[in-house]
This record gives C-alpha cells, sequence and structure tokens, in this order.
C-alpha cells in the first residue's frame, strides 16, 4: 500500500521527522486550494494533513479513494465531513490541547490591553496623537472575569486571572471543577450579569452557535467586555457592533470569525471592522511557535501509529481500536465494516476455513461503524483478503505485514 502524505497550509516542519522515520513520502502545498484543485493534489496519497482553512468536504473524501487518514494539525474538525469520512473508514484526527496555553496567554493579553486601552493608544500615538489620559483605563486586579466553558482553555484562563488577582466565575453545562478560588454558577445569565470582562471558550456546536447574540449582550454588565477566542458562530458581531457603539459594551476582543478569507491575499470585513476598544485577530489564537511545534508533533505520532499498528485511539470520527506490536511472523488485518450482525462470525469462518490462527482481537463499534484488528498467522497467499473484501459489509480493509 502507497504511504504518503500531502501537507497542506504551511503544516511545521516539525511535523517531518516522525512521519520521514515511519517511511511516509512526504508533499506539500501552501496554503489552500478550491475543491477541484484539492482532489487533484490528493490524487492517490493515503493522507493529508490540513489546518483549519482547508474544507474536506463529502464531494472530496467521495473522491479520493486511496484515502486513509485526515490530519487536523489544529484544534477543531469543522472543516471536515466527519460523517462522510467515517462512513469511507477513514480516521481523522487532531490535535485538542496542545495550543491551550497558547489562547491562554493571549485571552490575559486581551484582558488587560481593554482594560487599559491601550491597542487604541497605540493606534493614536501612530497617528500622531499624544493621548496621556487614565479615563476609561482601569486595572484588572478586583475584577470580575466570566468564563464561558471550563474546559482546557478556560480552566487555564482561570488560573493566569486569578494570579493577576481577578476575581473569577465560570459557566459550563458539565460540571466542572474549580481552579483556585474560581466559582462555578449556574447559568449563563448570571454569568453576564456578574462580569466585568466575558471571555468564551466553547466548542461550535447547535447550543453554541449564536449563544451571544442581541437578548445576551443586553445581559451584560454597561460597559462589560466580551473576549471571542472560540469560534467564530458563538457571537453575533452585528449585535456586538451595535452594543459597542451606544456604549453599552465597554470593549471587545475577536479572533474568530462566521466567515474567514481563505488566504492572506483575499479582502478581510466584518461588522467591528474601524470600531473604537476593538481588538481583532486573524484567528491565532494557537498561532504561536510553542503551539504549533507541538501540534505537529503530536499529530505526526497519531498518524504513524495509524500508518504502523492501525491505533485509532484519539480519533474523533470512527470506533477507537489499539492493539501492541504484533509478534514476528504474524500479519495485521485492518478491517472496518458496516455494524451489523455476524460480521466477525463470518470473518472467524473465513480464516478457520484457510486455517489461519487468530492470535489477537480487538473490535469497537460506534453507531453504523465497526472497526476490527486481528493478529494472525502469517497469510501465504491473498485468498483470506479477497474473501474479506468481497462481504457486503466490508467498508476498507488494510494488510499490515
Amino acid at each position: 500500500m502507497k504511504r504518503d502524505i500531502l501537507l497542506l497550509e504551511n503544516i511545521h516542519v516539525e511535523a517531518e521527522p516522525a512521519l520521514k522515520d515511519a517511511g511516509i513520502k512526504i508533499r506539500r502545498e501552501g496554503g489552500t486550494l478550491e475543491e477541484q484543485a484539492l482532489v487533484d493534489a490528493i490524487g492517490a496519497s493515503s493522507m493529508i494533513g490540513i489546518r483549519s482553512r482547508t474544507q474536506m468536504t463529502e464531494s472530496v473524501i467521495q473522491a479520493a479513494p486511496n484515502l486513509e487518514a485526515i490530519a487536523c494539525f489544529c484544534i477543531g474538525t469543522n472543516q471536515v465531513d466527519l460523517k462522510a469520512a467515517a462512513s469511507k473508514g477513514v480516521a481523522v484526527f487532531n490535535s485538542p490541547f496542545c495550543n491551550t496555553r497558547s489562547v491562554a496567554e493571549m485571552t490575559i493579553a486581551e484582558i488587560i490591553g481593554l482594560q487599559r486601552g491601550l491597542f487604541d493608544k497605540n493606534s493614536a500615538m501612530h497617528r500622531g496623537q499624544w493621548d496621556k489620559s487614565a479615563v476609561d483605563s482601569h486595572e484588572v486586579r478586583g475584577r470580575t472575569l466570566g468564563i464561558v466553558g471550563y474546559g482546557h482553555i478556560g480552566s487555564q484562563v482561570s488560573v493566569l486571572a486569578e494570579a493577576l488577582g481577578m476575581r473569577v466565575i465560570y459557566f459550563d453545562i458539565v460540571p466542572k471543577m474549580a481552579m483556585g478560588n474560581a466559582r462555578s454558577v449556574d447559568s449563563l445569565k448570571k454569568l453576564l450579569s456578574e462580569s466585568d470582562v466575558v471571555t468564551l471558550h466553547v466548542p461550535e456546536t447547535a447550543e453554541t452557535r449564536n449563544m451571544i447574540d442581541a437578548a445576551a449582550i443586553k445581559r451584560m454588565k454597561h460597559g462589560a467586555m466580551l473576549i471571542n477566542n472560540s469560534r467564530g458562530s458563538i457571537v453575533d458581531l452585528d449585535a456586538l457592533a451595535e452594543a459597542l457603539q451606544d456604549g453599552r459594551i465597554g470593549g471587545a476582543a475577536v479572533d474568530v470569525y462566521p466567515t474567514e478569507p481563505r488566504s492572506g491575499k483575499d479582502e478581510f470585513q466584518c461588522a467591528l471592522s474601524g470600531l473604537p476598544s476593538v481588538i481583532m485577530t486573524p484567528h491565532i489564537g494557537g498561532s504561536t511557535e510553542e503551539a504549533q511545534i507541538a501540534i505537529a508533533r503530536e499529530v505526526s505520532m497519531k498518524l504513524v501509529g495509524f500508518q504502523d499498528r492501525g491505533t485509532t485511539t484519539s480519533a474523533v470520527n470512527i470506533p477507537e481500536v489499539e492493539l501492541p506490536h504484533r509478534r514476528e511472523g504474524q500479519d495485521r488485518i485492518l478491517h472496518f465494516h458496516h455494524n451489523v450482525p455476524g460480521v466477525l462470525s463470518k470473518m472467524h469462518g473465513i480464516l478457520a476455513e484457510g486455517r489461519v490462527n487468530i492470535h489477537a482481537e480487538y473490535l469497537q463499534s460506534t453507531g453504523d461503524l465497526s472497526y476490527v484488528i486481528l493478529d494472525v498467522d502469517h497469510l501465504q497467499d491473498g485468498t483470506v483478503l479477497d474473501r474479506f473484501a468481497d462481504m457486503d459489509e466490508t467498508i476498507r480493509l488494510k494488510l499490515l505485514s
């Protein structure tokens, strides 16, 4: 089987050592590609590595019959049609935690920058204006920070903010243990009404889309500030712009947007453009050298584990299956199939008829999809695999010999 990967969007070079050591050939394309160009670039590749801009749609996945894995060198997987990938037995991997510190640190910087008006004063200085005023400039010490989403990023923001002397409250739909002296509140409404600064760290789901709309913004304290470093669909930017213009919201920092340019050559505009007391950044919350190195190393190792052992642990769209290294003289069969009764029995029957012994086996199912790893005697010919491939239930089959 061909072992190669197409890397897009300038994925960090630290992804390459592990891939090369595993004998995986690397191809690179700069930036992102439109759908047909993406299909053409993938060609017969077995893997693709992307970041947040490349759109792995159902059409792209269907047009890449040799594709076995999609590696998202970032936190999110919204850019991938996970269901379509699963239906083809294509594993999707990501790095959900490696850039948490980078996002948390930027959030703290934005809190301080908004409270002191640093970015507006910086812009004024570049225009030749000397505005040495303390009006609307505050210490963060003693201020209340409301964190929506108390996961890996939110909890790190909590610790850093408390070290600065802030009072921290948080809201999460899942009970989470408080860090330090942070306090959980029982509703988003309560958090919005009590916070001087609200920072969002939630995933994109049906429940979080447009969560901070005009009604939610009206519940915030007069003059409070809002930070969104999570997903662009969470905040109604038109409602936020209106609240900023009439002074109900004192400032905002936004790193993510409902629609983002596909490349640096495309023009960007949104409802917040040109407004004072607004920090806008181009989706760089996790874009530090340290985070990109950590992500590159983590995701590349997941790909190597999948290619060398069939390991799908931490895959986001298919059953998680892992077996230790097979012993000498054994072959490993990787089999994705429809989750219906009798498949394993058929496979066992084919192996028994071929007088092939099973040394280890692990199967897991998720929804309509099942995945099994079988360590068996070394196969003397292709008869067993041919019969597996001919099973109506088979989705994808691979032999590691």
